[in-house]
């Protein structure tokens, strides 16, 4: 309740805002009027939105940035389309790829992978719970000529919501800060299945007049909080699926605990800043050459906590009554670099050097017969290593190499890429990526109140990842990537919960493909994902085919156009594999050998309007779950929602 709280108080603190300025604004000379343009999920390419927004005749669209981490700017979007529908959840990112479990709040199934990452550092694990989370590639750094905020709202399951509030303000043209809060809190329809989550995040965004000084940063503060009923028992399982009318109320369902929660805790101080030692005066003065040095500076805390307050026999036997198991991780990345600007290298050049430091720990020694689990594992590493980013006529060229020279761990990455782009309606672009990491922490090295989940792995090798993939994006053809992976000493957990490295190399081939067809006022979107483990698939398991299509009807109703309504059906469907199981105690899947799962429709239903600058959104999940069967589950012992009528909106505010 308490995160809830603050979210209404950011958004009261903008509609305050918003009042206060109204006088001034109604004396101002507007004397323009644009329609706020972002790319459309449709076609590709920029078109006139269903929006028009007033704004002073000195101000443009163009003038609202949106800046990623690798410095791409996109502007502030108030469209209404079909991505925008499949991003309204809770994550905010489209969840083509994964299968939520029936809870707002709870973890994904994931129904395919990807292997893009440059990064060859190890993270802690306990990977069920960053679904939601914000790395430092997902923080956007923003410059606006006014205060812009959005406030998004969706309804939960059981007495849930979920209140994302953001602000940002520049209070000079050359700072930029902003402010984000995301509160949820569901019940859920199962017993002992309460999700609470509160995530804060503050950047700013500086340069110097003279332009010589950058600086942008960010501080990110997650708490996750999941009470666990490790699913349904073997007789609830029964009744669900047997459709019994004394069950519909799914509380009424025996879990297998209810005394469980897991808790992760994460806080994260980034600072990115550089300085041109001078500026050269080329020929080509589109193209003027600096040479630049900087510094990224990042540090991490994160604290997993698994408790209950009786052991439970279906984990295991354990060494006191109650458990309290604890783990944490600190790390430190001090990154600083030297960077040529200059047509001379087709672009820029940059030589960089990385130390990283980390120390995962517990409480205290653990000793189980001979075997000493450590307190804690930490150390330390340096890295060197340069990229290079290049425009030749059309294509856009990129290189990254960095390998560990010293230190405690062992490490690299190579990456090539490059992108050939006609115009803005066709682009196409290759990237080959290897990569030599350590496993996770918690496959090394985890300590547990339950006497099976110690454990300290250290013959474990390095991971060997090898991936080539390509992308198309036309307006004309179709959205595809096809992607090629190789893994040598696979890390995962195996039916007991165990950790293992696998002596077969992973083959793992994906291929997707999205294409929208429009006929008057209808559209259908179609996503389709093909995937084929050729080898490691005993260990290594992902559905062969995913499928999403949406049909929907787009239209203004009424006179002068106040209302924008979409609506209509999305099919979605996978086949039946070896889902992965849940496991609550580490936040981990593993694997599982007793059945396989889906081959089941998902139907939404969905009704979502515009007007002005307010997206509303209304859903009816899994409207077949009636008459298909009760065979729908997000995990081995985890049932998939029932039907379920959700509602939400998104809303922006330009002072």
């Amino acid at each position: 309740m308490r995160n809830i709280l603050l979210c209404l108080f950011i958004a009261l603190f903008t509609l305050t805002s918003l009042a206060q300025t109204k006088e001034v604004l109604e004396k101002k000379a507007f004397n323009e009027s644009f329609n706020l343009q972002q790319r459309d999920s449709l076609n590709g390419n920029f078109n006139r939105g269903e929006i028009e927004v007033e704004l002073d005749g000195e101000t443009h669209y163009t003038d609202y940035k949106i800046i990623s981490h690798d410095l791409d700017t996109t502007y502030v979007d108030t469209t209404l389309t079909i991505n925008k529908n499949y991003k309204f959840n809770y994550i905010r990112k489209d969840d083509f790829e994964l299968l939520p479990f029936h809870n707002l709040g709870q973890t994904y199934t994931s129904l395919g992978y990807n292997f893009n990452s440059n990064s060859f550092l190890p993270e802690m694990g306990a990977r069920a719970k960053y679904f939601n989370f914000k790395e430092v590639e997902d923080i956007n750094y923003y410059e606006v000529p006014t205060p812009t905020s959005e406030l998004m709202y969706r309804s939960g399951m059981e007495q849930g919501q979920v209140l994302d509030a953001f602000l940002t303000v520049n209070t000079a043209p050359n700072f930029n800060f902003s402010f984000e809060y995301k509160g949820l809190r569901s019940l859920g329809k199962y017993r002992q299945s309460l999700a609470s989550f509160g995530n804060f995040r503050t950047t700013f965004n500086y340069r110097t007049k003279n332009e010589r000084y950058y600086a942008r940063g960010h501080f990110v503060s997650h708490d996750f909080l999941n009470q666990e009923n490790g699913g349904l028992t073997d007789e609830s399982i029964a009744l669900f699926e047997a459709n019994d009318e004394n069950f519909t109320d799914r509380g009424r369902l025996d879990v297998n605990y209810t005394n469980a929660e897991n808790f992760l805790v994460t806080k994260r101080y980034h600072l990115d800043h550089n300085f041109k030692v001078f500026r050269g005066k080329d020929s080509i003065k589109s193209h003027p050459s600096n040479f630049k040095v900087g510094h990224k500076f990042t540090y991490k805390t994160k604290h997993y906590h698994f408790d209950q307050t009786a052991a439970s026999a279906i984990i295991g036997d354990a060494f006191t009554s109650t458990i309290e198991d604890e783990s944490g991780l600190r790390t430190m990345d001090n990154l600083a670099y030297l960077e040529l600007e200059s047509p001379l290298v087709l672009g820029n050049l940059r030589a960089k050097a990385n130390y990283y430091s980390y120390d995962h720990y517990y409480n205290g020694v653990v000793n189980i017969g001979t075997e000493t689990i450590d307190a804690q594992i930490k150390g330390n590493a340096l890295s060197l290593g340069a990229e290079w980013n290049a425009k030749v006529k059309n294509f856009n060229l990129r290189a990254d190499i960095s390998s560990i020279i010293s230190g405690d761990l062992e490490g690299s990455n190579m990456m090539a890429a490059a992108t050939y782009k006609k115009d803005s309606l066709l682009s196409l672009s290759a990237k080959i990526n290897t990569i030599s990491k350590s496993p996770n922490f918690n496959f090394l090295h985890n300590q547990s109140d339950y006497i099976e989940y110690n454990w300290q792995n250290t013959d474990f090798k390095n991971e060997e990842i090898r991936n080539l993939s390509f992308d198309l994006k036309s307006e004309k053809l179709l959205n595809a990537s096809a992607s090629i992976t190789q893994i040598d000493n696979y890390t995962y957990f195996d039916e007991n919960s165990k950790p293992q490295q696998a002596s077969e190399a992973v083959n793992y081939l994906k291929v997707k493909a999205s294409k929208a067809i429009n006929f008057g006022k209808f559209t259908l979107d179609n996503t389709v994902m093909y995937q084929k483990v050729a080898k490691g698939e005993a260990f290594f398991r992902v559905p062969e085919i995913v499928t999403r299509n949406s049909l929907f009807y787009s239209n203004y109703l009424f006179k002068k156009k106040p209302l924008y309504l979409q609506t209509g059906f999305t099919f979605k469907y996978f086949t039946k594999y070896q889902m992965n199981a849940y496991n609550p105690l580490l936040s981990e899947f593993n694997l599982q050998n007793d059945a396989e799962y889906g081959g089941y429709p998902i139907v939404d239903f969905f009704a979502n309007a515009q007007v002005r600058r307010t997206r509303i959104y209304l859903k009816v999940e899994n409207i077949t779950a009636s008459f298909t069967g009760r065979n729908y589950y997000a995990a081995p012992l985890e049932p998939y929602r029932d039907l379920t009528v959700r509602f939400g909106l998104v809303w922006n505010f330009f002072i």
